[in-house]
């Protein structure tokens, strides 16, 4: 009998093409969503209402494993005190309930995996190379993703086996960052943002669900691994790269740093600085990246 995956956040950009890839080596898949969705001949969908706390205990009890996806997303509204709450709670509230549930049954997982965030090395800018050693950062995205991991460690506390895979900025088609950016260049209007020296580290959608895949049927691993290319990519660098695909040098001179302050707030941190990150661990397991040349991977989102 197939083993079961239950997603949380299963009908996102990543949860969308990460059911594929499980499908396609020959899972079951279960999804937990807030709507009524009718069940397909390859997904089970399940209720669940972080409002009411409420999951339907039957989707924990028939996994196997739990790959843990959802949260509000980072940059899509000014960071206020309480988006800042919700942004927070909507990735650690759902690991306390199911952390509830599987203790309340005695229900051991092969696998918890979890999403977290290169953003716990922090919103700055240098020559760094941030590890999974590395010493979290005391900001706003560092203390997130801090809390974030010390929810799944309730999960380990279990004697389950997690995975923590702290993503960088993921490229897919006409999803996640790109879908923000790709209008404005493709009618010729990119521009770099503050300096364009901070760096962007990122990984194309094939290889992130790659290393999920490989997170929930590799028994050794364990903790966090950093899921990016580790390269010198800047916004600068993208930005040029992204406007040559289309046919044109940025013309446009770059969007000045204190207008995107003002505009963003606090917020602004998070496209104005950015981190050096290490895939180091995550190669030793033996992972090889499918695209780790930015214009090839650029490429392949555009066609």
């Amino acid at each position: 009998m197939a083993k079961n995956i239950l997603l949380t956040g299963g009908t996102g950009f990543i949860g969308q093409h990460l059911t594929d890839l499980l499908i396609e080596n020959g899972f079951s898949v279960s999804v937990l969503s807030r709507s009524d969705r009718k069940n397909t001949s390859s997904v089970t969908y399940y209720k669940w209402d972080l409002t009411q706390n409420y999951i339907d205990e039957e989707a924990i009890l028939k996994a196997d494993c739990i790959i843990h996806l959802a949260g509000e997303g980072i940059v899509e509204k000014r960071w206020t005190e309480k988006r800042k709450k919700d942004i927070l709670e909507s990735r650690t509230k759902p690991i306390d309930l199911i952390f509830s549930i599987l203790k309340k049954n005695n229900k051991i997982l092969d696998a918890f995996v979890s999403a977290s965030a290169v953003g716990i090395y922090g919103a700055y800018t240098n020559e760094t190379i941030c590890e999974e050693t590395t010493q979290p950062a005391n900001d706003f995205l560092g203390i997130t993703c801090q809390e974030w991991e010390k929810a799944v460690d309730k999960i380990n506390s279990l004697g389950i086996r997690t995975v923590k895979v702290r993503t960088g900025i993921v490229l897919g088609k006409d999803e996640g960052f790109l879908k923000k950016i790709v209008p404005s260049f493709k009618s010729g209007l990119g521009v770099i943002l503050g300096t364009g020296k901070q760096y962007i580290p990122w990984i194309h959608i094939a290889d992130l669900c790659e290393i999920y895949l490989k997170a929930v049927v590799t028994n050794e691993m364990h903790g966090p691994y950093n899921a990016c290319i580790t390269d010198d990519t800047t916004n600068a660098s993208l930005s040029k790269t992204l406007a040559n695909l289309f046919g044109y040098k940025i013309w446009l001179p770059k969007a000045p740093a204190f207008i995107l302050k003002i505009v963003l707030g606090e917020m602004s941190a998070a496209v104005l600085e950015g981190q050096r990150v290490s895939s180091e661990k995550i190669q030793k397991t033996g992972f090889v990246f499918q695209f780790t040349d930015l214009e090839r991977a650029l490429a392949s989102c555009l066609t």
